[in-house]
């Protein structure tokens, strides 16, 4: 057992003899309760007999640490009697050696280097019971020895009360789990233990999840219902992590963090596998229905699975894996687990710089504008060039807009980033008009995304550059795909009918990909088609194998059909000698593709406006 000393002095019974000497470790004692001597007897004594007559337990300990003098209340407490406590060890008594710091703090006061102590131990009873102790100590006042008072206070009552608080405020009172406090209080010490390096694994896993339709539930069947469901989950994702293989006793933890989120912490896990297993029959419990109240519900869940070294993992990086696997399963479908994969979360961690950086990068011009002609399949001749934009991007280096023409579109910014390729174009067409008065002027054709037509005054945007840059109206051709394009109405419909009116020429990219809506397509005001690469792609030969004849088909049907309604047909990705005859048989207008060019910079286009572009 161990004390807590806090009181001072100690007084033994005046009428029995007090200590008279010394020898070594050895004290000799005619009597219990001594005390040190003192220059006033009449206040000894009432030090002697309140020391007796305390219900606080207290030894007095020498310079040595062993006990000179204990009172009744401490000999009750270690059911003996005061005599066989003489010249114990006070450390051994009430376990001040349990630690390494404690025990270097009690040394320090017996030597004088060390004003007090006060520590709290577990203590057992000789009976078998076990309480909570104060042990306090403190040096002896007038004791010319250098004695110290042990005192011994049961805070049982105390720590019991304080466990209970402890719990309140650690546990969810709907699903009775350990909350999120107590989550990452767990997890900050499982990434910390030193079992990671002595006989664990060193890896942990995290299955983190949320209720699909939880919601739903609480809007239409009212909150009572919503939290009987919570608890029923919390029931069901405890067996699992209680269940036999589980790797732990006891299981491992499981807690819910707030709303319909909860998780599953892994200590010392054993691999993907592991985790898994666990996220499958996690998955499979909550799939089945709910008998609550005489309601039937069937709700299922969406689960990140995270598992890794715990060495160099913080709280934070775990729980951000965690939270981006879970939007993954939830983007992927819901209803299903997803692992954690390093690729796939580089790819967004890289996604996101782009986004972040989207808007500045226009402001300091870190975006340039390369040009792929446009040939006539007849003549050689290029008609047209097309602007791709390109990001020279500081850190990922140079960006096709594939790679970020997305994200422009997410947050608005393509407006601005396609307002500056516009200008640009048709001032850098303006210029090779200048420049190269012999040669026919060739128009340019720029990619336009839906969001520009809604975000934005299109038709006043053009008609201020085209003014701007002295570009007719004509050498511009702006580009929509199928689907932005086919079923439009309202403001697009009317935008396209005014930059037509301009002057301005509207194709469709990618035709035949998207709603192929022909009849739409003789009311709408466009004035070219661009067919999509994978019907050219049909036309190569590979390997001597004959090229698919429905392809040639339906190209020959579609650039019929757009004869008829007075369109022009550019066909995309033409890369083969083979490719670009049957294109010119069936009357394709223009082609575009590496057979030609690839997209080059606005010094290389002068070249081949001159040039004759026939393979």
């Amino acid at each position: 057992m161990s004390g807590s000393p806090d009181l001072p002095g100690s007084a033994p019974d005046t009428t029995l003899p007090v200590i008279t000497e010394r020898d070594g470790h050895r004290i000799g004692r005619e009597a219990r309760g001594a005390l040190p001597h003192r220059e006033h007897p009449g206040r000894e004594a009432d030090y002697r007999a309140a020391y007796n007559a305390a219900h606080l337990p207290m030894a007095v300990v020498d310079r040595e640490g062993l006990v000179l003098a204990a009172n009744d209340a401490l000999a009750d407490l270690f059911a003996t009697d005061p005599a066989s406590l003489d010249s114990q060890a006070a450390a051994d008594l009430v376990d001040l050696g349990g630690d390494s710091r404690t025990w270097h703090a009690y040394r320090d006061v017996l030597s004088g280097h060390r004003p007090r102590l006060r520590c709290t131990r577990r203590l057992k009873h000789p009976d078998g019971h076990s309480l909570w102790a104060e042990i306090t100590l403190t040096p002896l006042p007038e004791s010319e020895r250098g004695d110290v008072l042990l005192s011994v206070a049961d805070i049982s009552d105390r720590r019991e009360l304080q466990a209970r608080l402890r719990h309140s405020q650690m546990h969810d009172p709907v699903t009775r789990l350990p909350n999120r406090t107590l989550f990452f209080e767990r997890l900050a010490s499982a990434l910390e233990n030193a079992s990671y390096e002595h006989g664990g694994t060193g890896r942990i896993g995290l299955v983190y999840l949320d209720l699909d339709g939880f919601k739903a539930v609480n809007d239409t069947m009212g909150h009572r219902v919503g939290d009987r469901l919570l608890a029923s989950v919390a029931q069901r994702l405890t067996a699992c992590a209680d269940q036999p293989g589980s790797g732990r006793p006891g299981g491992h933890l499981v807690a819910r963090l707030g709303g319909d989120e909860f998780a599953v912490l892994v200590e010392d896990s054993t691999g993907t596998e592991q985790l898994a297993e666990l996220a499958g029959s996690v998955l499979e419990a909550l799939q089945r229905p709910f008998d609550l109240a005489g309601q039937r519900l069937s709700v299922s869940a969406s689960i990140g699975v995270v598992e890794r070294a715990a060495a160099g993992t913080t709280a934070t990086g775990l729980m951000q894996a965690a939270d981006t696997t879970l939007y993954w399963a939830k983007e992927d479908g819901k209803a299903r687990w997803t692992l954690f994969d390093p690729e796939r979360n580089a790819h967004r961690m890289t996604r996101q710089a782009l986004a972040s950086t989207l808007r500045p990068a226009i402001e300091r011009g870190e975006f340039a504008l390369e040009y792929q002609p446009l040939v006539g399949l007849e003549d050689g001749r290029v008609r047209g060039v097309e602007a791709l934009v390109r990001w020279h991007h500081p850190r990922f280096g140079t960006l096709a807009p594939n790679r970020f023409i997305g994200l422009a579109e997410e947050d608005g910014s393509i407006v601005q980033l396609g307002r500056w390729v516009l200008r640009t174009a048709c001032r850098q067409t303006r210029e090779w008009q200048l420049k190269h008065p012999d040669v026919p002027p060739v128009f340019v054709s720029v990619n336009v995304a839906v969001r520009q037509v809604w975000d934005s005054d299109l038709v006043s945007d053009v008609a201020g550059i085209l003014a701007e840059t002295g570009l007719e109206p004509r050498l511009l051709q702006l580009e929509l795909t199928e689907s932005a394009v086919m079923g439009s109405a309202g403001r697009p419909l009317q935008a396209l009918q005014a930059l037509s009116d301009m002057g301005v020429r509207i194709a469709i990219d990618d035709f035949g990909t998207g709603y192929s809506n022909l009849a739409y397509l003789s009311r709408l005001p466009v004035s070219a088609l661009k067919l999509d690469g994978s019907f050219v792609k049909g036309f190569r030969y590979d390997e001597g194998a004959h090229p698919n004849p429905a392809d040639e088909t339906i190209v020959e049907a579609l650039v019929h059909l757009a004869h008829r309604l007075g369109l022009t047909v550019t066909a995309e990705c033409v890369e083969t000698h083979g490719q670009a005859d049957r294109l010119r048989r069936i009357g394709c207008d223009t082609g575009q593709g590496w057979l030609y060019s690839r997209a080059v910079p606005p010094s290389h286009v002068p070249a081949l406006l001159e040039a004759d572009c026939r393979p």
